[in-house]
């Protein structure tokens, strides 16, 4: 992806440049629960450790991050639910679809997280992954693969049933 004339990939309809780059660069601040996610999520998809660390609140923030088992390539971000988290709040609520690629397979990871602001600063607190599942938009698993949704059952005797 070019990165002077793509979409950045936090799904904004900015460049990286307009964007994201603005905020890793530390030339902006993220200015709502929302920019910070997808400021985030385009570090991540960089393995740009020192901006995660950076913009992760100090109670629950880690030494390091391990990068070496990401082995997939994030794809975009879909902003799903935002409860709070704006100029006038301390904290904030952002539920996302994350879609990635591993081993040649379209995924998604859906995470409720949660921020807070302090001394006029936005902070990621931490999150909980609701689920990692096939992504059945993106491609066609085929009707005896095992369903995304994890019941157990094929596909064809699950979502997939007509």
């Amino acid at each position: 992806m070019s990165t002077d004339t793509a979409h950045c990939l936090c799904g904004s309809s900015l460049t990286y440049p307009q964007c994201c780059e603005l905020l890793h660069s530390g030339h902006s601040d993220a200015s709502s629960a929302e920019a910070l996610m997808r400021s985030r999520f385009t570090a991540y998809a960089q393995h740009n450790e020192a901006y995660l660390l950076k913009t992760w609140d100090q109670a629950t923030r880690p030494a390091t991050i391990d990068f070496s088992k990401d082995t997939g390539e994030w794809t975009r971000l879909e902003i799903l639910l935002i409860k709070n988290g704006c100029a006038k709040d301390h904290k904030g609520i952002v539920e996302f679809k994350a879609y990635f690629t591993i081993d040649g397979e379209q995924r998604v990871m859906n995470e409720i997280s949660r921020f807070i602001k302090k001394q006029g600063l936005w902070y990621y607190l931490d999150g909980k992954v609701k689920s990692i599942a096939l992504d059945q938009g993106s491609f066609n698993q085929g009707l005896n693969a095992p369903c995304a949704c994890g019941s157990g059952k094929k596909f064809k005797r699950c979502c997939g049933k007509k």
